[in-house]
């Protein structure tokens, strides 16, 4: 009886579920098809949020993509962008140097043909007072005072500041040749030189730069007085001139070196006086710079051996 009952109520359950199935079947295939329609329906607002939702997708996307491939881009003046590619193209090195206002200001423009004029004539006026200031005996930037020592002499003091004893007995006015310890005397210390101009037949006596005092010359016939710089090598007092074939000796009418010889480094050339004072400022020698005895004897007194002398035409 009990197995009768559970087959009847087994049954009647697999009839029941049988028509729930078959009752939902319908039901569900008319939702699919109305989700369906909606979603194709250009105006369905299901379609629209989902394409919304598409394009908020896709630019969120590409920002991302953007800020990692691509760094930040400063905007740049046309002025600074010009400055920071001459700073590029040109460094700055540990050896430049920042160039002040005032220099800036005096700066010559680039193709200004403007020249400083200098003047290479001495005047007769600056030279006077050039020499004045030689023979004073106020010290000067030229020279020194010297407290003369126990065993020194004239020529030894000379030696030692490169002039000549007859400048020191005349800066001090001394009458002979005898100094004593503790005397002061005014030494010039400026070292000499000498300028020979052929084209005008000049000599120049300069002190330390500054021309003292200009004399006339005769130089070498058809400009053969050679060209250059020298130094005197050996001074001489009534030279004998040692001429070919001949022998003159001081005081000879025919003796062309006159009363004084400075001869030069280059051998057979130097100053000298003369005979024929006639012949100064012209072109009249063999070669040598001829000048008045009176005159050459004042330059001999002045320079010492070692003097430069330039030549030029």
């Amino acid at each position: 009886m009990k197995k009768i009952i559970f087959f009847s109520l087994l049954t009647s359950l697999l009839f029941c579920l049988a028509g729930t199935g078959f009752a939902a079947d319908p039901a569900a295939e008319d939702a699919t098809d109305r989700t369906l329609a909606a979603l194709e329906s250009p105006k369905s607002p299901v379609a629209a949020e989902a394409e919304n939702a598409d394009k908020d997708a896709f630019k969120e996307d590409d920002f991302f993509v953007d800020e990692v491939k691509h760094a930040p881009v400063a905007v740049v003046s046309a002025p600074e962008a010009k400055e920071s590619a001459e700073a590029v193209a040109k460094p700055v090195t540990a050896k430049s140097k920042p160039v002040a206002a005032k220099d800036a200001s005096n700066a010559v423009p680039v193709g200004d043909k403007k020249k400083t004029e200098v003047s290479s004539e001495p005047t007769a006026q600056e030279m006077q007072k050039r020499w004045k200031a030689l023979f004073s005996k106020e010290i000067t930037p030229d020279s020194i005072s010297y407290v003369v020592k126990p065993g020194d002499s004239l020529y030894v003091i000379a030696r030692k500041n490169h002039t000549t004893v007859d400048l020191i007995k005349k800066i001090n006015a001394l009458k002979g040749d005898n100094i004593y310890p503790k005397m002061k005397l005014k030494i010039h210390t400026a070292p000499f030189s000498i300028v020979v101009d052929k084209s005008r037949n000049t000599l120049v006596l300069y002190s330390k730069g500054a021309a003292v005092k200009k004399y006339s010359v005769a130089t070498g016939k058809k400009n053969c007085t050679p060209v250059g710089e020298f130094k005197i090598t050996d001074k001489l007092v009534n030279p004998t001139w040692f001429k070919t074939g001949a022998i003159l000796p001081p005081g000879s009418p025919k003796n062309a070196l006159g009363t004084r010889w400075m001869g030069f480094d280059k051998p057979a050339y130097g100053i000298h006086g003369t005979i024929e004072p006639k012949s100064i400022g012209t072109q009249a020698s063999e070669g040598c710079i001829r000048m008045l005895n009176e005159e050459v004897e004042e330059l001999y007194s002045l320079v010492p051996t070692g003097t430069k002398v330039t030549i030029q035409d």
